[in-house]
């Protein structure tokens, strides 16, 4: 009887390592590692790409088109508003009235710090051209900007955008 135990015991304990090796092989296969779940970082290129579809959005004049690129709870400090935007009504609110002087952005230098592969960030100088809706004079508008992005649901939002006019030089 006492062989029949060691052996039960015996096999008891070899099936537990097998088992704990598969699975410890599973484990390793489905980890971090992995090729097949691995996110890429984004280029710098990629990132500094998203103005693009940004300004491409205030060319539409559709102030829901531009709030489109923006993250439910996002930030916005924009340029000619003191007001601080932290919904969605907010941020359209402020595009509504921006949209109507017609900007043209093209970005002057632009820094931008891949932090992951779901976050980023945009900051630099950028110049707009705005046209008065009563006179149809054209201003430039020079302005320092920074654009935080966090990709969600496979899609890049803004999460925090500053826009400040840019300082004479002192």
């Amino acid at each position: 009887m006492k062989r029949q135990t060691r052996t039960r015991a015996a096999i008891a304990t070899a099936a537990a390592l097998v088992a704990a090796g598969t699975v410890t092989v599973g484990v390793s296969a489905a980890g971090p590692e992995s090729k097949s779940t691995k996110s890429t970082k984004p280029t710098k290129a990629q990132i500094a790409a998203l103005f693009d579809g940004w300004n491409a959005a205030l060319a539409t004049g559709d102030a829901e088109t531009v709030a489109d690129r923006y993250a439910s709870d996002a930030v916005l400090l924009p340029t000619v508003s003191p007001e601080i935007r932290t919904d969605r009504a907010g941020i359209v609110d402020y595009f509504e009235h921006f949209l109507a002087n017609k900007p043209q952005g093209k970005k002057i230098r632009t820094v931008v710090n891949v932090l992951d592969s779901n976050s980023a960030i945009d900051a630099g100088l950028y110049e707009f051209t705005l046209t008065d809706p009563e006179t149809g004079e054209k201003r430039e508008v020079e302005a320092r900007y920074t654009y935080e992005y966090e990709k969600r649901g496979g899609k890049w939002l803004i999460v925090n955008h500053h826009s400040s006019v840019l300082p004479a030089a002192g």
